[in-house]
C-alpha cells in the first residue's frame, strides 16, 4: 500500500511507541493525527513535525473523540492506516494476593477498558471510516496496526489483568482480518517485548542494566524506532494481515 499522500491515525501518539510511529509515517509522506488525552505533548510534537502532523485530543474509550480523529484525518488525506499505541495504568498483584484476599475487579476491569475494548474501539470506528472509502490503485482501503505484547503468552506474576488485555488484541487480529477482507482492510499486531519508553521513569542505561541483559539477541531493549519502523513496514506490505508478530529479541517472560 502506497503511504505517500494519505492519512494515519495514531492513538497513544504522544507515548514512546506512539511517537515513533507518528514520525515514521510523517517520514514516509503521510498526514498524521496524533490521538492522545496528552494535550501539551501532543501539541509540542505536532509543532515539531510541522504540516504533516495535526494533534486531536483522543480518548480510545471515548466514541466521539475518536471521531473528531477520524474528521481530522480525512480531511488531510484518504484514511489507510490506523495504529494503536495508546497506554494506561494496568492494575498489578495475584489472582490471590498473600493475605489471602481476591484481587479486586475494579482494577481488572478499567485495565480490559483501556487496553482491550479501547484497542477496539478505535478498530471499529476507523475500520468503519475506511470501509466506506475509495479504495487505492491497488484496491486497498486500509490496515489497523494494533499493539499487544509478549505478556500476551508469557504473562509473569501479577500481571494476570495485562495479560488478559493483551492476549484479547492477539484474538482480534486474526478475527478483525477476517471479518474486514470483503472491505479490504487488513489487521496486524504487533507484541513488543521489553522497549525503553519515557514511562520507565529511568535513564535508558539505567534501564538496560536492569532488563537488557535477559534479552538473547540483541542483548539490549528494544527502541521505540524499531517498532515504528515495523509500522511502516506492515502499512506497505499487502501480504501481511492476521498476524501477530513478536518484537522481542527472542525475549521470553519469566515467571518474575
Amino acid at each position: 500500500m502506497k503511504l505517500h499522500g494519505s492519512s494515519a491515525i495514531v492513538t497513544g501518539g504522544c507515548g514512546g511507541l506512539g511517537d515513533a510511529a507518528v514520525r515514521q509515517l510523517a517520514a514516509a509522506g503521510m498526514f498524521v493525527v496524533i490521538g492522545d488525552v496528552a494535550d501539551d505533548r501532543g501539541k509540542a510534537l505536532a509543532a515539531e513535525l510541522g504540516d504533516r502532523t495535526v494533534f486531536v485530543h483522543t480518548d480510545a474509550t471515548d466514541d466521539d473523540s475518536i471521531g473528531e480523529a477520524i474528521a481530522a484525518a480525512s480531511a488531510l488525506g484518504p484514511l489507510r492506516v490506523a495504529v494503536c499505541a495508546h497506554g494506561g495504568q494496568a492494575a498489578a498483584g495475584r489472582i490471590v494476593g498473600k493475605d489471602g484476599s481476591p484481587m479486586p475487579m475494579a482494577g481488572f476491569r478499567v485495565t480490559l477498558d483501556y487496553f482491550l475494548i479501547g484497542t477496539f474501539n478505535v478498530m471499529r470506528l476507523t475500520a468503519a471510516a475506511m470501509a466506506a472509502s475509495e479504495p487505492d490503485d491497488d484496491g486497498n482501503r486500509g490496515v489497523l496496526v494494533t499493539t499487544a505484547s509478549i505478556a500476551a503468552f508469557e504473562g509473569q506474576i501479577g500481571q494476570i489483568a495485562y495479560s488478559a488485555a493483551k492476549g484479547g488484541v492477539v484474538a482480534m487480529t486474526i478475527v478483525a482480518a477476517r471479518d474486514l477482507s470483503p472491505s479490504a482492510i487488513r489487521c496486524v499486531c504487533i507484541a513488543p517485548g521489553t522497549m525503553f519508553t519515557p514511562a520507565y521513569r529511568m535513564t535508558e542505561e539505567d534501564a538496560q542494566a536492569r532488563w537488557g541483559g535477559n534479552v538473547p539477541y540483541p542483548a539490549r531493549m528494544g527502541r521505540p524506532s524499531e517498532y515504528g519502523a515495523l509500522v511502516q513496514h506492515i502499512a506497505e506490505n499487502d501480504y501481511l494481515n492476521g498476524e501477530t508478530i513478536r518484537l522481542d529479541g527472542a525475549l521470553r517472560f519469566q515467571p518474575r
